[in-house]
């Protein structure tokens, strides 16, 4: 009898071993599609151009001639404490303010050269 309770426990054996096997190489395919899965990249994707209106609250106030002009006219704005922005839309470049100092910035941007 003792005989045959170990052949039991052998064939046990050829159930559960490839069951494990199996178990272990489905918790392998499911982390390499985890891994290499499309989309959902930690890296941010390069920015779009848009029209002048679509940059949320920002209000554009000026449209200078080239992105040079814009940049000194950007930094003359942050001198005077306004926040200011230069985006490149389809439209071409724009200073973008907040709407609480639209009037102020349109207001020096009009006084520059």
């Amino acid at each position: 009898m003792r005989h045959t309770s170990s052949m039991t426990g052998n064939s046990y054996s050829y159930v559960v071993g490839p069951l494990i096997a199996f178990a272990g190489l489905g918790i392998l395919v499911l982390m390499l599609r985890w891994t290499f899965k499309r989309g959902g990249s930690l890296i941010a994707a390069p920015a779009q151009q848009g029209q002048p209106q679509e940059y949320g609250m920002l209000v554009p106030i000026a449209s200078p001639g080239s992105y040079i002009q814009g940049e000194m006219w950007r930094r003359s704005l942050e001198d005077e404490g306004i926040k200011a922005t230069l985006t490149q839309t389809l439209d071409g470049p724009r200073i973008m303010v907040w709407p609480q100092d639209e009037q102020r910035a349109r207001g020096l941007v009009q006084r520059m050269p």
